[in-house]
């Protein structure tokens, strides 16, 4: 897309100021005395190409062994599944069927049918900022055999290799580009058609999975058995004369990827339910904002919102042309929050105290009677530095949020409530302090805002001053217009997500971030990018074909990913 970048930036900060600007840029008082300040571009060295990645190994549960002495034999296996194996006791391994008392073989469409012991998902991934999102397996298997239209290669790690091989037919070694698998992710980095076969458990946040036929091992409602990349292994009795004595027989299939393992946090920008969308709300129904994107909201373990508008009794009804930027909202749309299954409520915005303090205190008495966790702020300096501590299928998570932006006077104090102010040290004391105990910290800013594609340097150094501490992943609540990404080794930094439920129709304020991450057995898997656009003043909508691929591009490009011109 080409953009006159300095003329938009212009338009949409001129507009912004006369009437529809949600936060300030710098203070509220130079905002009130008419100033209008130049957008700094940010200067900054993005590595474009990531260190390599170790793959994650892990522990099986159940494993197979026997009580008795037999001889096996065995397709080729994943690799933590054959070093089980022979680890195990009692196994004498032979060359064939026919010198076996058991075999593990790979099962085949239309073949004779044994006890499965073995079930492994694969994905199709790419390095992250692919704007492709989907592939089907036809595309995949007719690349391996050689047909891959010119359009990718496949890229599969040694290991992997020979199952593939013996499942698919023999590769076409011009398709097919084998490597060791911790060289796996700088090589898709670097070549940028390569698609890579690769094992759930190898996942990490700088690949970015496809969605092969519509289906994603990242999606709540995965089912392996009907994903085209599950690989599964049956076991055969070859000698019926001998008894064959499993020592642990499997109390279920033995597998890379276990569902009661697995949760998915959404995080989201900015939410304020005032002005046009307040009254579209009052005159369609509370649940209209939802319309398009409730059951993405609703699906997740965990659902985000950077609330940044306390509800108070006395607010005034909902005038879109009011002046000012003086913001409450209505007890009653907390009834929106709980439709829109909100678990958690950031508090680190700068409307939270526009009608002082007792809206404020209310709002979090209304938070705890109706079951939502908040962050970021509270009663007290202690309160608003508290991270709160989520744990759900085994994973432990931190959330820890803090306002940069201010104004100074509605920061958190010993006796005053209000968000937290960011100190950075003790910020980074924080992310140790419950790194400690065993969680993984997710560290939210209310940074300084700019209405630009990037945000300026002091957001890009501090978001990889929490990711250095050891956040996992680095979120920016405080944008209106959506920022770009960037990568800490493997933690993940968005600077800016954009509004998630604000009024703001200009029409790159309309493009949205929704961030759905992805947690497996205490690791951190990486980040689906879902992108809405801004309907009716009120109402995200999940974004065309075209008008994502338009966004992604522009998005990889201002983060240094995209050789072509910058908007």
């Amino acid at each position: 897309m080409m953009v006159n970048r300095p003329l938009i930036v212009w338009l949409i900060v001129l507009f912004g100021l006369v009437s529809m600007t949600g936060c300030d840029f710098i203070s509220n008082d130079e905002l009130s005395n008419g100033a209008v300040f130049p957008i700094e571009s940010p200067e900054i060295e993005i590595t474009n190409i990531p260190t390599r990645s170790t793959p994650t190994s892990i522990t099986l549960t159940p494993t197979l062994e026997f009580n008795s002495p037999i001889q096996l034999h065995t397709d080729p296996l994943p690799e933590s599944v054959q070093a089980s194996l022979a680890n195990g006791r009692n196994i004498e391994w032979v060359e064939n069927d026919e010198l076996a008392d058991y075999s593990i073989k790979i099962a085949r469409s239309g073949g004779v049918r044994g006890a499965v012991l073995i079930q492994w998902v694969y994905t199709i991934a790419a390095a992250f900022p692919t704007v492709q999102d989907e592939i089907t397996l036809e595309e995949v298997v007719s690349c391996w055999r050689g047909t891959c239209g010119g359009e990718f290669r496949l890229l599969v790690a040694e290991e992997t290799f020979p199952i593939f091989d013996s499942l698919w037919g023999h590769a076409d070694l011009q398709s097919v580009l084998i490597l060791p698998a911790d060289k796996l992710l700088e090589k898709a980095w670097q070549e940028r058609d390569l698609r890579v076969i690769l094992p759930f458990e190898y996942l990490e946040p700088r690949w970015k999975v496809l969605r092969v036929d519509g289906k994603s091992p990242l999606d709540q409602n995965f089912t392996a058995g009907d994903y085209g990349l599950t690989v599964q292994w049956e076991g055969f009795v070859q000698n019926k004369n001998k008894a064959i004595d499993f020592a642990q027989k499997p109390e279920a299939i033995i597998t890379n990827r276990q569902p009661e393992k697995f949760t998915s946090l959404i995080l989201t920008g900015t939410t304020a339910l005032v002005r046009n969308t307040a009254e579209r709300m009052e005159l369609k129904g509370l649940e209209y904002p939802l319309q398009d994107i409730g059951e993405w909201l609703r699906g997740a373990d965990i659902t985000h919102v950077s609330n940044e508008v306390s509800f108070y009794e006395n607010c005034p009804p909902a005038l879109p042309v009011r002046g000012g930027q003086r913001f409450c909202t209505s007890p009653r749309y907390v009834e929106f929050l709980k439709m829109a299954g909100v678990d958690v409520v950031e508090l680190t915005g700068n409307h939270l105290l526009d009608w002082g303090t007792e809206p404020f205190l209310y709002t979090l008495d209304l938070y705890n009677q109706n079951g939502i966790k908040y962050y970021g702020g509270g009663r007290n300096l202690e309160e608003a530095r508290q991270p709160l501590l989520i744990e759900h299928h085994g994973n432990l998570l931190a959330l820890i949020g803090c306002n940069r932006a201010g104004p100074d006077n509605i920061w958190a104090t010993i006796d005053q409530p209000g968000p937290a102010p960011c100190d950075m040290n003790e910020l980074e004391n924080e992310i140790r302090n419950v790194m400690a105990l065993g969680y993984l910290p997710i560290v939210t800013f209310q940074h300084y805002e700019v209405e630009d594609f990037m945000p300026m340097n002091l957001t890009l150094q501090e978001f990889e001053q929490a990711a250095q501490a050891g956040a996992v992943i680095v979120s920016g609540s405080q944008a209106h217009f959506a920022h770009g990404f960037g990568f800490y080794q493997d933690h993940f930094m968005h600077y800016g997500l954009g509004n998630l439920f604000f009024d703001q129709m200009f029409p790159l304020h309309r493009r949205q971030f929704v961030d759905r991450h992805v947690f497996y057995d205490g690791r951190y898997l990486g980040v689906e990018l879902l992108t809405t656009i801004l309907e009716d003043y009120s109402r995200p909508r999940p974004m065309t074909k075209d008008e994502r691929v338009e966004m992604l591009e522009d998005y990889f490009r201002v983060s240094g990913w995209l050789e072509s011109e910058k908007p």
